[in-house]
């Protein structure tokens, strides 16, 4: 396995970094923010407050944030890590950690990746699940509480369609619309109705077939069904779960009665959706303007950002959010204060500021204090 930085070598990218941010680079994979242990794959460990681009390669098509690190899937199905590596959870086989992303052994069957602050899951195109990093109260779902640094398979099973990480547990989908839910529960995240500490094996949440969508927040469980309402589960600290309360549920509850919720995006203790009329929604902890609502207000119940109807994806980080118009421009909020917003600056901002002026983005998803993003 060997570090990727396109055709350039590690030493290379670092010297001619600043050309890339210069001209503004290619289509291709890019990342800014907080990069004190290399998590924004650059081969250095220099913070970065507008959009550099990682390598020269254009073939990147699924990408993840974790709390310190970051994953990403090329066209050709292979799968690469960068960032800190504790537990092993870049999947490698080691507790190493790596600026520049480096490929996660050599199959070319990697369909999606999800990833939080210590351990990550993915799917393969032929529906298996595969889980790799810290195994506290079982999260990894393989039956143990021991930590995997190279990715190992959860059961046999080759019908997983959807996984989202959260803080020591992982939520996910099969093809036949059921909702499951692994690692650590002592605060209901995974919604089967107790608060057992955790379970080391995928354990079924009610028995309707009906889900379509899954995310993960730091402690809690959201999902959309296939008649498009909204449902959420676990700690509703801050509101975090938008049922008007701050009540935490161990079981899924049904956020108002609206059956056009299209998306999710999570971040530590705060929510955000996209409705299938394009509009964007945010609620739970707002201590940056992560709401992206012009305030700093807590809110327990979905409230509209801005009337525009043209969103078309979003995703949360620790005290921040980034989003995708569906004219490919891309535009952040919250907390700044390492140039996570890729605005230029380090200033907070509570309404969405666009970065740059390009219409190229196509997919965003934020990490702790780093974004990632793909441009076409």
């Amino acid at each position: 396995m060997t570090p990727l930085i396109g055709t350039f070598s590690a030493g290379t990218a670092r010297r001619f970094g600043w050309l890339f941010q210069l001209v503004g680079g290619g289509p291709g994979l890019y990342s800014w923010g907080y990069n004190a242990n290399g998590q924004l794959g650059l081969g250095d460990i220099l913070n970065r407050s507008s959009p550099v681009q990682i390598g020269t390669l254009t073939t990147w098509s699924v990408i993840a944030g974790g709390g310190d690190n970051g994953f990403a899937i090329k066209t050709d199905g292979t799968l690469y890590a960068w960032g800190v590596n504790g537990s092993g959870r870049l999947g490698l086989g080691d507790t190493t950690t790596r600026s520049t992303p480096v490929q996660v052994g050599a199959l070319t069957t990697w369909s999606t990746v999800s990833a939080q602050s210590a351990n990550a899951s993915a799917l393969k195109t032929d529906g298996t699940f595969w889980t790799w990093g810290n195994n506290f109260a079982g999260a990894l779902g393989d039956g143990t509480t021991t930590n995997r640094s190279s990715p190992v398979q959860v059961g046999a099973l080759t019908t997983w369609s959807k996984v989202s990480v959260g803080s020591g547990f992982v939520l996910a989908i099969k093809t036949d619309g059921t909702l499951w839910g692994q690692g650590y529960n002592a605060n209901g995240e995974l919604g089967v109705g107790n608060l057992t500490f955790g379970y080391s094996s995928p354990v079924q949440i009610g028995a309707l077939t009906t889900w379509s969508k899954v995310a993960s927040g730091a402690n809690s469980g959201f999902a959309i069904k296939t008649d498009g309402t909204l449902w959420a589960w676990g700690d509703n600290g801050s509101g975090v779960l938008g049922d008007g309360t701050i009540t935490a549920y161990s079981s899924p509850v049904q956020i108002g009665a609206l059956t056009t919720w299209s998306s999710l995006g999570t971040g530590a203790t705060s929510t955000y959706a996209i409705k299938t009329d394009g509009t964007l929604w945010s609620w739970g902890g707002n201590t940056s303007g992560q709401l992206g609502l012009g305030n700093t207000t807590d809110y327990s119940s979905p409230v509209q950002i801005g009337t525009l109807t043209t969103w078309s994806k979003v995703e949360g980080a620790n005290q921040h959010a980034v989003a995708v118009k569906t004219d490919g421009t891309l535009w952040a909020w919250g907390i700044n204060s390492s140039g996570q917003l890729g605005d230029g600056t380090t200033t907070n901002r509570s309404s969405p500021v666009q970065v740059g002026a390009l219409t190229t983005w196509t997919l965003v998803n934020p990490g702790g204090g780093a974004s990632y993003a793909i441009r076409t």
